[in-house]
């Protein structure tokens, strides 16, 4: 609290002018930077996020692209696989000669070519394709009929000792991408491995494989379309470590991680760059494109530039305007300190001239107030003798009901004097009537006494109707102490007297109950008078809608009040609420 003291006295400067000044420069100079901060920040990131979004979409365009290659290289496999006689020459392919061996390469490179030069598939990325039999004897087409870097004695061993052999193996019969040349012929080209099945064998036991030599340089035809600034990737980190399959030669150097793609796509970003993926589905492989952030926020940091310029230069103009404006705000308050000075030794008349501003208000406003004085001290004085009017009429009010009671009183003892015993009691019961309902003052009840004010009201309804009416009353004695709010079941068999009973040929009865229901309290108030044919009507009434708007503001929204009713039956009244006042 202290050091908030000395901080805040620092500021606080002997002349008005003064602290106007400081308080301009602090409430324009400061937020003006903070915007150009801000609209800094916000073109930043609508570039980074708008940079994103169309990276996003260029990726995905380039995925469409993809897909349709690598479904063309699919339909290619299948159709191969397919193939009555490449599959018949599968089957024979044990011969007992080399003559045989050359006739049948040259049958199988044949029908390869046939299939390939189809109008049915673009071959312009197919480098090679090569079809081992079950001794993994080779033909190709488009490269020598070898085994590449597995043409060895121990051919088969080493064949079906690599990854890929037993990947295609396990893929059975499913097309298998692999993000470099299985055989190893050059490192321009990816392959993909599919199994030969024999349809004729229950097991479909494995008759061969065909393997596809695919040039990288296709992503190139599937990347121009979405050129733009940064480097578009394809990379493979489906065996545990990523492997960039295009492009051949990066211009960035690849961060060294444990080879997760999203450990290294965290790496990058770093690193500063931004970067965007998309997943292909058919090979499972990941199209990346990265842009230096940098790069990207080269405009965004020429508009931070001009933004801090012109914020400075609005900063400086805002200062000289506070320097005028501050010498017209304060030179006014001078005149009117020392017109409250003159004031105070007496004066009551003023010649100062003020403008018609803010502050030339309160200077006109004063020159008048001060003229007005006398007036207002009479005001004053008359308000006072209303003051004390109010608490002599509030006093009265208090006298009245005394004076009340006191000639029910006397209304009693006369006609106990005159052995009207009839009159008596209506007399008494009216009297203890106007004293429950007057409470001394106090807004609430116990039910006890609630219960004798609705017996008072039956007592002298009966007098006045020849006893027409019965009344029977069911209370739980639970709740005979507890504090309610005073007239609310009174007047709802009032309400049941008047527009139930009255009305009704022949005598009535009124059933009134009380008890406790968990939290709550429950009263009913039933009579078997004529009913209510439109239940619109109360919602009009003043008694009903006067009893109902009470519970509400008093007991809260938790509290409950229903009517039932039917026409030449009956009315029914149920209201439920929490003893608890409600708090707002």
């Amino acid at each position: 609290m202290r050091w908030t003291t000395r901080l805040l006295s620092l500021f606080r400067f002997r002349k008005v002018r003064s602290r106007f000044l400081a308080a301009m420069i602090l409430l324009s100079v400061p937020p003006l930077f903070l915007l150009g901060y801000i609209s800094f920040n916000i073109a930043k990131d609508t570039l980074t996020l708008n940079n994103t979004q169309t990276n996003i979409d260029h990726l995905e365009t380039s995925n469409e692209v993809a897909d349709l290659l690598f479904r063309n290289v699919l339909n290619l496999n299948r159709s191969i696989v397919l193939n009555d006689d490449i599959r018949n020459d599968l089957l024979d392919s044990e011969l007992n000669s080399s003559t045989q061996q050359s006739d049948r390469n040259a049958t199988t490179s044949s029908r390869l070519q046939r299939v390939i030069n189809s109008d049915s598939y673009d071959s312009r990325y197919v480098a090679s394709l090569c079809v081992l039999d079950l001794y993994y004897q080779t033909y190709c087409l488009g490269k020598s009929d070898d085994a590449g870097i597995y043409e060895t004695a121990s051919k088969k061993q080493e064949i079906e000792a690599t990854d890929w052999y037993k990947r295609a193996v396990a893929a059975k019969g499913k097309v298998v991408f692999f993000n470099y040349n299985v055989l190893g012929d050059s490192e321009s080209t990816f392959s993909t491995v599919k199994l030969f099945r024999d349809s004729g064998d229950p097991k479909g036991r494995a008759i061969g494989l065909l393997i596809i030599n695919l040039s990288k340089s296709m992503f190139g035809s599937v990347f121009s379309e979405s050129h733009n600034n940064g480097m578009f990737m394809a990379v493979d980190s489906s065996e545990g470590e990523l492997r960039v399959v295009y492009p051949e030669e990066l211009s960035i150097e690849m961060p060294k991680t444990a080879g997760s793609l999203i450990a290294t796509v965290s790496k990058l970003r770093d690193q500063g760059y931004l970067v965007s993926q998309y997943r292909n589905q058919t090979t499972g492989w990941t199209l990346l494109h990265l842009i230096q952030k940098k790069e990207l926020l080269k405009q965004s940091n020429r508009i931070g530039t001009v933004t801090t310029l012109i914020a400075s230069l609005i900063a400086l103009v805002a200062l000289l305007l506070s320097i005028i404006i501050s010498g017209t705000i304060t030179k006014p308050l001078i005149l009117i300190k020392k017109m409250m000075v003159d004031w105070n030794k007496g004066a009551r008349e003023f010649d100062s001239q003020f403008s018609k501003d803010e502050v030339g208000t309160i200077g006109e406003t004063f020159k008048r107030i001060s003229s007005e004085n006398e007036e207002l001290t009479k005001r004053l004085l008359h308000s006072e003798l209303k003051e004390r009017e109010a608490e002599l009429r509030a006093l009265q009010a208090q006298i009245k009901p005394h004076f009340l009671y006191n000639t029910l009183d006397s209304i009693y003892w006369m006609a106990r004097l005159q052995k009207n015993k009839e009159a008596a009691q209506m007399a008494l019961s009216l009297s203890e009537s106007f004293k429950l309902s007057l409470n001394k003052g106090r807004e609430t009840i116990p039910v006890f006494k609630e219960v004798q004010h609705i017996e008072h009201y039956m007592t002298i309804q009966n007098i006045r109707y020849n006893n027409r009416f019965t009344y029977h009353a069911d209370f739980d004695e639970s709740i005979m102490g507890i504090e309610i709010l005073k007239l609310i079941v009174q007047p709802l068999v009032e309400n049941a007297i008047y527009h139930g009973l009255e009305p009704k040929l022949g005598e009535g009865k009124i059933e009134v109950s009380g008890r406790r229901e968990g939290e709550y309290l429950v009263f009913v108030i039933e009579d078997d008078g004529v009913g209510i044919a439109d239940m619109s009507v109360t919602h009009q009434g003043y008694g009903l809608a006067n009893v109902k708007e009470r519970i509400e503001l008093y007991y809260g929204a938790s509290s409950f009040f229903e009517i039932t009713s039917e026409e030449g039956v009956g009315t029914k009244v149920e209201v439920r609420f929490k003893p608890i006042r409600e708090e707002a």
